[in-house]
């Protein structure tokens, strides 16, 4: 295969990874990473919100930003957290600056938007998943370990 041709089938693969979110496949982007944690957001409560970034940004804290790998998965009425909307829309940004990933249910969107009458504007920092269980799944397998503030 000439270079060329190599070129435009890796471009081409790269391009329909990131059409279907399989760049948030990926698992390990910290390759030393001490410590790997997943955290659940399924409630809609502020609090809970509210709660799973304060975690997030501890353990972030008590690792340092490049001996953790932490990613916050929102599946159902937790998805709210991931609105582009929502109040802490700063406060992510922070943690995505410091190497934290948001994952948004794909299932749960598809249902949101039945209700909304349209799909729910997201965080430009959310990236979605098939389903957010079975992102949570993946990851345990890969070494996480589940944390649900």
């Amino acid at each position: 295969m000439t270079t060329i041709k190599l070129k435009a089938v890796t471009l081409y693969a790269v391009i329909l990874m990131s059409l279907f979110g399989f760049a948030a496949s990926s698992v390990a982007d910290k390759e030393f990473a001490d410590e790997k944690v997943v955290l659940q957001i399924s409630d809609p409560n502020p609090f809970k919100q509210k709660l799973v970034l304060n975690v997030a940004n501890n353990i972030l804290k008590h690792y340092g930003p490049d001996q953790v790998e932490v990613e916050i998965v929102a599946f159902g009425p937790g998805l709210r957290l991931l609105f582009k909307n929502n109040m802490s829309s700063g406060r992510i940004q922070g943690l995505v600056d410091n190497g934290v990933r948001f994952s948004a249910c794909s299932n749960t969107i598809r249902n949101m938007s039945k209700m909304l009458g349209h799909e729910p504007d997201l965080n430009s920092n959310a990236v979605k998943v098939a389903a957010g269980v079975v992102r949570i799944l993946e990851l345990e397998k890969a070494g996480y370990s589940l944390i649900k503030p």
